[in-house]
């Protein structure tokens, strides 16, 4: 699917800096309880968030980790009034580090969820390729997202965020299909494992926000799970990505930030999403080949007869003798 480059939204359209059904883009400067008591139940079709690790970064206080998913259970129990019987919640989250000791968030938080009646629909893992450089353990290169529903009669859209076809001109080769082409024509389902490009220096989408979704993650969350004019929110909504998403394909999009740099940069983001002025990364660009692109650096400076380059040598094939 490519990016709708045309405004949705006319040029004088308001954001709403209360809750009101009647509105269509809000974002509310301060807490997101206080933002989640103001909305009706069942109002939302979908709630997506990537809401603080409690790992210290500039916008989160570091808490005891009790703590942290005590007031984490606060926000998701408000979350679940407001969604639809045939609504979803998606919590995108990483690992709390404890001296060197990494823990899963995803998994401690799940019980939050499961207690509250939601049903699991996918652990979606999204690997991207650039982050922090360990030394002690292996580089972390994915998160997760958690997608959980209030029902089992719940929204999904699976043709708007289908990928193209590995092998689109495969055929049946036996049976009563023999000879026609098994792949469907609209593309396949992309999985439970997301290679997107997140967002770091060089990424078009970067602002100062140390940890910002890319637009295209959002996307195709808000074409699969909603439907034009749906709600969708976010509570912790740092930069204002859910709302872009969810403006973009024509949906509503509420949102609280209590960081005043941030509320402004994210209304800054959404009035130019609303001009067609935003520049982001497509949904239907590949991932970034280095030496398709000719990238002169991806030829290594050292020498090629040292011992970490023997990883690259090509290796006899099996049941070859040594020689």
């Amino acid at each position: 699917m490519t990016q709708n480059t045309k405004p949705l939204f006319s040029p004088d359209q308001k954001i709403a800096d209360e809750f009101a059904l009647s509105a269509s883009i809000v974002v509310y400067p301060g807490d997101c309880l206080d933002l989640l008591k103001s909305i009706p139940d069942e109002a939302l079709q979908l709630v997506i968030t990537s809401p603080p690790y409690n790992i210290g970064k500039e916008y989160e206080k570091k808490l005891d980790l009790d703590l942290y998913l005590e007031q984490q259970a606060q926000v998701i129990g408000e979350c679940v009034r407001a969604l639809s019987p045939k609504g979803s919640i998606c919590w995108q989250v990483g690992n709390y580090v404890d001296r060197g000791s990494i823990i899963p968030l995803d998994t401690i938080l799940y019980p939050i969820f499961s207690h509250l009646g939601l049903r699991m629909r996918n652990r979606i893992v999204w690997h991207f390729e650039h982050g922090l450089h360990c030394n002690r353990r292996f580089s972390g290169r994915y998160e997760t997202i958690i997608w959980f529903t209030k029902s089992d009669e719940y929204t999904f859209n699976l043709d708007p965020v289908r990928v193209p076809q590995k092998y689109p001109g495969k055929k049946y080769f036996k049976g009563p299909k023999a000879g026609q082409y098994s792949s469907n024509p609209l593309g396949k389902n992309p999985g439970d494992l997301w290679i997107i490009p997140n967002v770091k220096s060089n990424h078009v989408e970067k602002t100062e926000h140390p940890c910002q979704f890319p637009v295209e993650l959002i996307e195709r969350l808000v074409l699969s799970l909603t439907n034009e004019g749906d709600w969708v929110l976010d509570p912790f909504l740092g930069t204002g990505t859910s709302i872009i998403a969810a403006i973009r394909h024509k949906r509503r999009g509420a949102g609280a930030e209590t960081i005043p740099k941030y509320i402004e940069l994210a209304r800054q983001r959404i009035q130019q999403e609303i001009a067609g002025t935003l520049r982001t990364r497509p949904m239907d660009r590949p991932v970034y080949d280095p030496v398709e692109a000719g990238n002169s650096l991806t030829v290594a400076p050292w020498d090629k007869d040292a011992t970490q380059m023997a990883l690259l040598e090509k290796r006899p094939e099996y049941g070859e003798s040594d020689k």
